[in-house]
């Protein structure tokens, strides 16, 4: 499958602090890609290089093909951005600013704006259409950013933590006009610190830490990779003591009962043999797999 993004040896120097060092991979053409890593790991560096915002160091960057610096007019076209940035603009309604938007790639005329009119209708915007930004609330830049983002119809969507702070209505339209793209071919790349999120829409990840790729594989792949399941249980005594092989396995305890985790080669029926040796009278027991969150937290020690 070909490349719809491809970096190849990028480093970025600020004096001599190293944000980006010597990172290379692909995205392939067509798909759900999250770019992962605690804060300070380098992924808005990344973006912002491949979107032209800033020159690494060395290294190259190619959109569809095409070098984000020679090529600058090529990948503008085919990549659109959602930065983290809110957008505060005093002077142009939300439909103005679209329009601003399409004149910047050439783009006008009928077509061009029933594509508007489907982008805030799609967003939730129209009755906004005549709005300014300062007037908005968060969450509605949010959606024009979006809309900004989107207007010169990029094969190549980067959404760089597009949910934070946001509402969960607005978090479900996004997903599902996101997943619409997708299914229609358009390459999706991702970065969010809700993990839950990349573990469910995204179909390989890259984590990042201190610069580096620290892990990059198929999103099933990885949590398979993780050496332990995870179970859930609620026991009959309130004030339940544990006993040393069980303490030695337990991640939390709430109100939904005691979480341990298990080494992948520990049956089920050895951990409840464990449970039943140690006296304690089982009310309820569920058992999962791993999350990403888990395996991020494994590779980077670091929170979300």
């Amino acid at each position: 499958m070909s490349a719809a993004v491809k970096f190849d040896q990028v480093v970025k120097h600020y004096g001599d602090f190293e944000a980006l060092k010597g990172i290379s991979f692909e995205v392939e053409e067509g798909s759900f890609f999250g770019l992962l890593g605690p804060n300070g790991a380098g992924k808005s560096t990344l973006i912002n290089a491949m979107s032209g915002l800033l020159t690494p160091t060395s290294g190259s960057i190619q959109v569809q093909g095409f070098d984000v610096i020679d090529d600058y007019r090529e990948t503008r076209r085919r990549l659109g951005l959602v930065p983290q940035e809110l957008i505060s603009d005093p002077f142009f309604s939300i439909r103005e600013l679209l329009e601003l938007q399409s004149g910047y790639y050439g783009i006008r005329g009928k077509e061009q704006k029933q594509w508007i009119d489907e982008l805030l209708e799609r967003l939730a915007l129209t009755d906004k259409t005549h709005a300014i930004t300062n007037q908005l609330s968060g969450g509605m830049k949010r959606r024009v950013l979006i809309a900004m983002a989107l207007v010169h119809k990029p094969r190549v969507l980067v959404l760089d933590e597009p949910t934070a702070g946001v509402d969960v209505d607005l978090r479900h339209t996004l997903w599902e006009f996101t997943k619409e793209l997708h299914q229609k071919g358009h390459t999706i790349i991702l970065t969010t610190h809700y993990l839950e999120e990349a573990e469910a829409l995204c179909e390989k990840v890259a984590i990042m830490q201190g610069g580096e790729v620290k892990a990059l594989d198929r999103t099933a792949d990885l949590l398979a990779t993780h050496p332990f399941r995870y179970i859930r249980v609620s026991f009959e005594e309130k004030n339940a003591v544990l006993s040393e092989a069980l303490a030695s396995r337990l991640v939390e305890t709430d109100a939904s009962g005691h979480l341990f985790k298990m080494e992948n080669e520990l049956s089920m029926s050895d951990m409840l043999g464990m449970i039943h040796q140690s006296g304690l009278h089982v009310k309820d027991v569920r058992s999962r797999d791993a999350t990403l969150e888990e395996v991020f937290m494994d590779l980077t020690g670091a929170q979300a």
